[in-house]
């Protein structure tokens, strides 16, 4: 009698819809924890990153680069950074 409850449960979880079934929405950036931003430096310069939160960029000053986040994940990386522009903090 448990295995028949045990079944029924779990063939009504698979017909149960999820509520992530969609994709997720991708102007809904995930938030990021100020302290967790407070942690992370520059990997060439060593030196502080600003959040740019528009652009959804970390911002090398002293290295004049631009870090992407990407689903909320900071890319760390010289060769996915962009180039700051002249006059572009």
């Amino acid at each position: 009698m448990l295995a028949a409850k045990q079944k029924d449960e779990r063939e009504n979880m698979q017909n149960e819809p999820t509520q992530n079934a969609g994709a997720p929405d991708e102007a809904e950036e995930p938030a990021l924890e100020p302290r967790f931003l407070e942690m992370l430096i520059c990997p060439l310069t060593h030196g502080p990153l600003r959040f740019d939160r528009k652009a959804m960029e970390l911002v090398s000053a002293k290295a004049r680069l631009a870090y992407p986040i990407r689903s909320g994940v900071p890319i760390l990386l010289e060769s996915e950074a962009r180039e700051l522009k002249d006059g572009e903090t």
